[in-house]
């Protein structure tokens, strides 16, 4: 792995990039052989009331919140012209930061761009209002408002294209933002700061605030003066979040946890079923909120499918996450490492059979978790109702139609789904029956941007994502405009009382 040199990542506050009050800092690991990267300043309430202060008067006595649409939208150009000028080392501190295979993080920043140009579009285009006029009396109309200081709070398993997904968005449509990122990923971020200081946007429209979530995150949750919370993390983060944002009445969103089935029958295109079982588990390191992690397979092409998944699992590339031919790299960290093959020992006394690819001995220093098949699970084990959030694929029996929708929904998480089918009736009538927000029918997680992405039950709350996202980041004001005498009742006035009028004259 190539050595590269990064200084110490600081806040960025007001326009500038800065130490915390407290002087603290932590440090950051490299997942691929757990030495130190860096140094990052620690965040805690102090840094956060700053953050929020200079948010809130860019917002209220800055230019950002009486700006045109047209000027704020060149400053969100800029932004998605910078980050493509400089894609190919924001994919190697991706890669660097989180042992994220290259091949995949250069497509993340691709798409991390497209995000601040997908939002520019969509507030030119799509965020209007409506009229709605009443006889010759009222012409009524809806238009829609920023919040002000907006919270957001990103995970560290894809953490570029996602602090952009919400930074992009809350920024188009004139709110100003306080980020705090994942504390073990923090160098894109620290990147996206010097990106956006560099396109000249107003001191303290956007900040961040690096630290962990028990001090500056919950400090970001309780502060007054933050008008809404997006979340993307862990289901009992995003409750304890929802529950600290109650005391001010904040909006939320949460994005949390998954265990999502991908359902094969047996008249389904067999080997773009397995690709994409393949790909929708051990992409991302497995680190990723959509997998199939759940695979259910119809018994009359389980052994067919159980085999071809296991040639797969042993070619599997492991390696490098800086070598172009890596398919799989390192957890984030050694803690998650541990987690992950906890679950697997676990696995082995609920009965299931382990089978795993195996991860080279030069890369041992690292978080490596090769790829795993559990075998013979059921539905009810606990490997199969817990997520992993690893590269780690149960494999479920079923017979029925009727039986695979019951095992797919009983479970607490409802994010995404994925059924294979040719019978195109059936693919309709089984997506329309699994409890998830997202259902994807002989595909992969392909991603439109259009899309309200979200899920139900511990899964989530709330959707963003397309013109979606306009409910969380603005809210809707209602003006009436009286166009004609409608009858307006006279409390008080005798039968010969003046009218202001007749004093007046």
């Amino acid at each position: 792995m190539t050595e590269y040199q990064v200084g110490k990542v600081l806040h960025y506050i007001n326009g500038e990039f800065v130490e915390g009050v407290a002087n603290k800092s932590f440090q950051n690991f490299n997942p691929f052989n757990n030495d130190v990267i860096n140094e990052v300043a620690e965040g805690f309430k102090e840094d956060i009331d700053l953050a929020v202060q200079a948010a809130k008067n860019a917002f209220e006595l800055g230019p950002w919140g009486s700006m045109k649409l047209d000027e704020r939208m060149k400053y969100i150009y800029k932004i998605a012209d910078l980050i493509e000028e400089e894609a190919e080392e924001i994919a190697v501190l991706e890669s660097l930061d989180t042992g994220l295979p290259i091949s995949q993080t250069k497509k993340q920043v691709a798409r991390a761009a497209e995000n601040f140009r997908f939002y520019a579009r969509m507030v030119q285009t799509k965020l209007h209002g409506e009229s709605y006029p009443v006889d010759d009396l009222f012409l009524n109309y809806t238009v829609y408002e920023p919040l002000g200081v907006i919270g957001l709070i990103t995970p560290w398993n894809a953490p570029f294209m996602l602090e952009t997904w919400k930074v992009a968005p809350a920024l188009a449509t004139g709110n100003t933002v306080v980020l705090k990122p994942a504390e073990l990923s923090p160098l894109t971020a620290n990147r996206l700061a010097e990106i956006i200081h560099k396109s000249g946007l107003p001191a303290g429209v956007f900040n961040v605030v690096h630290g962990f979530g028990e001090t500056a995150g919950a400090s970001l949750t309780a502060h007054p003066d933050v008008k809404a919370i997006s979340f993307t993390g862990e289901t009992t983060t995003g409750s304890t979040i929802i529950k600290s944002s109650a005391d001010t009445l904040k909006k939320t969103s949460m994005e949390l946890g998954g265990k999502s089935p991908l359902i094969v029958f047996d008249d389904a295109d067999l080997d773009r079923a397995l690709d994409a079982a393949i790909w929708g588990i051990f992409s991302f390191n497995g680190e990723r909120c959509t997998s199939n992690a759940r695979v259910f397979l119809h018994k009359n092409i389980k052994d067919q499918f159980v085999e071809a998944l296991k040639e797969r699992v042993a070619n599997i590339k492991i390696g490098d996450p800086m070598d172009p031919s890596t398919e799989l790299g390192p957890l984030i960290e050694k803690k998650h490492f541990d987690k992950v093959n906890s679950y697997i020992e676990l696995a082995k006394e609920e009965g299931c059979e382990v089978v795993q690819g195996v991860v080279p001995e030069e890369f041992k220093k690292g978080n490596f978790v090769p790829p795993t098949l559990l075998l013979n699970a059921r539905n009810e084990m606990r490997v199969c109702q817990e997520e992993i959030f690893g590269p780690v694929m149960a494999v479920i029996e079923f017979e029925t139609e009727q039986e695979v929708i019951s095992m797919a929904n009983d479970i607490k998480y409802g994010l995404a789904g994925f059924v294979w089918t040719n019978d195109i009736k059936r693919g309709h009538r089984v997506s329309r029956a699994i409890e998830a927000g997202m259902i994807w029918i002989n595909a992969q997680n392909v991603r439109d941007l259009r899309i309200p992405f979200g899920g139900t039950k511990d899964s989530g709350i709330g959707r963003e994502g397309g013109h979606y996202a306009f409910e969380f980041y603005t809210e809707p004001k209602v003006i009436h405009v009286a166009i004609g005498d409608h009858h307006i009742p006279q409390f008080g006035k005798s039968k010969t009382g003046s009218t202001v009028s007749a004093q007046q004259g």
